[in-house]
């Protein structure tokens, strides 16, 4: 009979994976504080996603970049205030919702986050290679998937 040990929090899956996260987010958080951009990381993130789904609505791009929609509202509200995006008016289904799309000084903007970053993911992919982040990305697919199925709530 195997033993039942308890694992401490320390000493779980969840804690390393808390622990990673919190550490990507510091160097976001970093690299955004190096090159004097007064757009907050999370403002990046949601620009980002914007411009890789145009026309995306508020509760889409909620979902996809992890955070709730009234968080979401004010992250949106500070990029159109910059200029960065626009938002307008259309139906879903038959009901109105406000999308958005990336303005040309967004874009501008986002390439040069986007070339900033560039040397320090080279810096990155030094840590792991293209194999082991597809491996890590597959495990982590597995296990997302698994916990859906233990919980009833979905994020």
């Amino acid at each position: 009979m195997p033993d039942k040990k308890i694992k401490h929090y320390t000493d779980t899956l969840h804690y390393d994976l808390e622990l990673t996260a919190k550490y990507t987010k510091t160097l976001g958080m970093q690299i955004c504080e190096k090159f004097h951009s007064d757009v907050p990381l999370d403002c990046i993130v949601a620009l980002d996603t914007i411009s890789c789904n145009s026309g995306i609505c508020q509760r889409d791009l909620a979902k996809l970049i992890l955070k709730d929609r009234a968080n979401t509202g004010r992250l949106l509200d500070l990029l159109e205030k910059t200029g960065y995006i626009e938002r307008y008016n259309d139906t879903k289904n038959n009901r109105l919702v406000r999308k958005m799309e990336v303005t040309e000084e967004g874009k501008k903007f986002l390439q040069k986050i986007t070339d900033e970053f560039i040397p320090i993911q080279a810096n990155i992919d030094t840590i792991i290679t293209p194999d082991e982040e597809k491996l890590v990305r597959d495990i982590l697919k597995k296990l997302r998937e698994g916990i859906e199925n233990l919980i009833e709530k979905q994020i």
